[in-house]
């Protein structure tokens, strides 16, 4: 859209026609007559329907399509006051529970009065036939929600912050909200609403907040906890969180201290004393790794059975399956069948997928119900390819719910347990600790847990260190495959990795191979040769499609060879504009009918539909796809993720990026049959070989790597782990203790 006027605009009418209405976020399309016209309006106008009677600001805009429209930054809904507008009102459904025909009874006993009686005193509604007192009360808190909101509105619009956000806000505190946001602005950071800290600041800097207020400097604390979940911390060092915290909030030590102890006093943090040194962290981690600790302590002290593996059973797998393990492989199918909990590492070509099919064929045998699991749909559908057996994601096996925001819960836990036996899943480093948590609440004691991974690989996206702060605790029966057979141990992909591993000297011979370094100094040279990889010579060499078959990894995002400039070359390339292609633009990027797409962030209440008639909803973190509709006018795109398309709408595609190239984090869980790794402007906190061994690994069939082998020999050499705080192996060993 092309904005066509500067100055903020006020418009006044009624609601002819409302043409389209997102009832999540009320974004809305309608027509609006005033005095002298009728106006297309678009914005987040909830509970604006036809015939309301609105005030609105806003701006005129240049729709490319629909032409001059009036977008709506805020409104005020202006309430009818005669019988006749009171009754078409209530007659049009706006209030949850009144439909034409009460209306029409409220009032011919009311009259103008109507609005007054359902607001202040619902309880007279009771003396119409058919109204109950539970629903004269529902009635009226529908009526009261739709002021409630307003005021939000109201509020936060000063701050140019979106309709979503004041109903989010609506829902968490209620009708007393605006009543609380003056009273404790830092209330917007709660775990309900979860307002950006910086956000919170302006307002309440604007109502007067001192900056030594109590309020402000316990949710600076808790903000900065937050926000380090990003970076994989379940805890902080209090002197770490001080020193950050007091940075955050420009205050002196002692105000924090002062602030942490408070928070500890009043049970809304934890403290965890380690060697002297004490540890801070949300509630909800504390709980969840000392649950984890606890559960996983007793699935492997109970497990359903302990009769060992002999080597005839061993053998007889082998000769049904067509299968030869070595002696590390048949140690680790013992050791999966007696001990309740137990881990399989290994890298590349070391034989993880044969010894996991001999371990289920044998529990099969024994009549367990085995589950089979992945974080990622991406890993779900490999361990399902390369066992034969159907394996589902971790969120659809725990049947996800939505609770608001990315809070997720679970419809599998304690009271509705899973029925299986033995669980395996796959690809462990990459599972967080509020999954993990999910995962053991709703599985039976008895029930054996089985875990697969690299522990090489990049750990979680998500808070926590899961898979190596069980093998660190050797609490756990662990057996590590290290062994390179013959027929992987051909691929150059597979010797790379474990060098890399190693931080040995990676040699490339570019000759009968599948990895080619491509050594590139220059910028401009080097962008063109990636383009022409990716458009021209790899499909014509090897017969890969572009979008769906070569995927570019990128050690990060913004710089020259990040994603956000890479993607948009790509896109240019592959997906050019063209008058009969539909687009959107939406927060600086067009996206076009055929973009390939990523998921950035969960979210459980995006629904999609199966090609088999199927509905759900979910869509989650690292989901790649394909956009294959826009429907520029009802301000919506649908793209397809394999086997199922989903409908995103105005704000929920804020959570779309384009995934030409997508960063090594993002990869983690999937492969693709070829991989392009670009070389060339890497930020030194990103040189590390865990990142490097994590890009070179998701190639199944052919690796490029563009750029410098100076960056390429520094990340091999630099074996610095990403640092994690967490709880979770001090709340095993505590566990430990107390039960022996």
């Amino acid at each position: 859209m092309e904005q066509i006027s500067k100055q903020p605009e006020f418009l006044e009418g009624t609601v002819i026609r409302v043409t389209f209405k997102n009832k999540e976020n009320g974004y809305t399309v309608a027509v609006l007559k005033t005095n002298s016209e009728d106006i297309i309006i678009v914005g987040e106008l909830p509970f604006v329907d036809e015939g309301d009677v609105v005030s609105l600001y806003g701006e005129y805009v240049l729709h490319s399509t629909y032409g001059r429209q009036f977008k709506v930054s805020s409104f005020e809904k202006k309430m009818p006051t005669t019988a006749a507008a009171i009754l078409r009102y209530l007659s049009s459904r706006t209030i949850r529970g009144v439909g034409p025909a009460t209306a029409q009874k409220i009032v011919e006993r009311f009259g103008d009065k109507s609005l007054e009686i359902i607001e202040n005193s619902p309880e007279e509604l009771t003396r119409i036939k058919g109204i109950t007192a539970g629903k004269a009360q529902e009635i009226s808190y529908e009526y009261k929600k739709q002021f409630g909101i307003r005021e939000v509105m109201l509020l936060l619009s000063k701050f140019e912050i979106s309709a979503v956000w004041a109903i989010k806000v609506y829902k968490a505190l209620g009708e007393r909200s605006v009543e609380l946001i003056n009273q404790n602005p830092y209330v917007l950071c709660n775990d309900n609403i979860d307002f950006p800290f910086e956000t919170v600041e302006e307002i309440a800097e604007a109502l007067g907040t001192e900056p030594t207020s109590r309020n402000r400097l316990c949710a600076g604390v808790e903000y900065v906890l937050r926000k380090n979940l990003m970076n994989g911390h379940t805890c902080l060092p209090e002197d770490k969180l001080i020193e950050v915290s007091s940075r955050l909030l420009a205050c002196e030590a002692e105000y924090v201290e002062d602030a942490i102890n408070t928070l500890l006093a009043t049970f809304s943090l934890n403290e965890t004393v380690i060697e002297g040194r004490r540890f801070i962290s949300l509630n909800s981690f504390y709980n969840a790794e000392n649950y984890i600790a606890a559960k996983m302590l007793a699935l492997n002290d109970f497990p359903r059975s302990d009769i060992p593996v002999n080597e005839l059973e061993i053998d007889y797998v082998q000769n049904k399956i067509g299968i030869t393990l070595e002696d590390t492989q048949r140690q680790a199918v013992s050791m999966a069948l007696s001990n309740g909990a137990f881990i399989l590492t290994g890298g590349p070509g070391t034989g993880k997928t044969t010894t996991l099919n001999a371990i289920i064929d044998i529990l099969e045998h024994r009549d367990f119900d085995v589950c089979l699991a992945a974080p990622t749909g991406r890993a779900a559908k490999r361990m399902s390819e390369l066992t034969g057996r159907q394996a589902v994601t971790l969120h659809r096996l725990l049947e996800v719910e939505f609770s608001g925001g990315e809070k997720q819960t679970f419809a599998r836990n304690e009271k509705n347990p899973l029925t299986c036996e033995a669980i395996i899943i796959d690809e462990m480093s990459m599972v967080d600790t509020l999954v993990f948590e999910g995962l053991l609440r709703a599985l039976k004691l008895g029930c054996r847990v089985i875990m697969v991974g690299d522990i090489d690989q990049l750990p979680s996206v998500g808070a926590g260190n899961i898979l190596n702060d069980l093998i660190e605790s050797r609490l756990f029966a662990t057996c590590s495959l290290t062994k390179v057979f013959r027929q992987a141990g051909n691929s150059d992909i597979v010797k790379a990795a474990h060098s890399i591993i190693n931080g040995e000297t990676v040699k490339f011979s570019n000759k009968d191979t599948d990895l080619f370094f491509v050594r590139q100094g220059e910028f401009d040279s080097a962008e063109e040769l990636l383009l022409d990889l990716y458009v021209r010579r790899l499909p014509t060499a090897y017969g890969f499609n572009s979008r769906d078959e070569i995927q570019i990894l990128c050690p990060s995002r913004k710089t020259p060879f990040g994603t956000v400039n890479l993607n948009a070359l790509l896109q240019n390339a592959v997906n050019p504009a063209n008058r009969s292609k539909k687009e959107i633009f939406f927060k600086g990027f067009y996206f076009r009918a055929g973009d390939k797409v990523m998921q950035i962030k969960n979210n459980y209440d995006i629904d999609w539909v199966k090609d088999n008639g199927e509905i759900g909803s979910g869509i989650f973190n690292g989901d790649i796809g394909t956009i294959i509709d826009i429907d520029k006018r009802e301000g919506f795109l649908k793209v397809r993720f394999e086997d199922r398309v989903a409908t995103y709408y105005s704000e929920e595609m804020g959570e779309l990026e384009p995934a030409y190239a997508i960063t090594v984090h993002k990869s983690q869980g999937s492969e693709f049959d070829c991989v392009i790794i670009p070389l060339l402007d890497v930020p030194p906190l990103l040189k590390y070989r865990n990142l490097l061994y994590t890009a070179v690994t998701r190639a199944k069939k052919l690796l490029v790597i563009i750029g410098s082998e100076e960056i390429f020999s520094q990340m091999v050499k630099n074996n610095k782990k990403t640092l994690r705080y967490t709880l979770l192996k001090n709340s095993l060993y505590e566990a430990a203790d107390e039960a022996y």
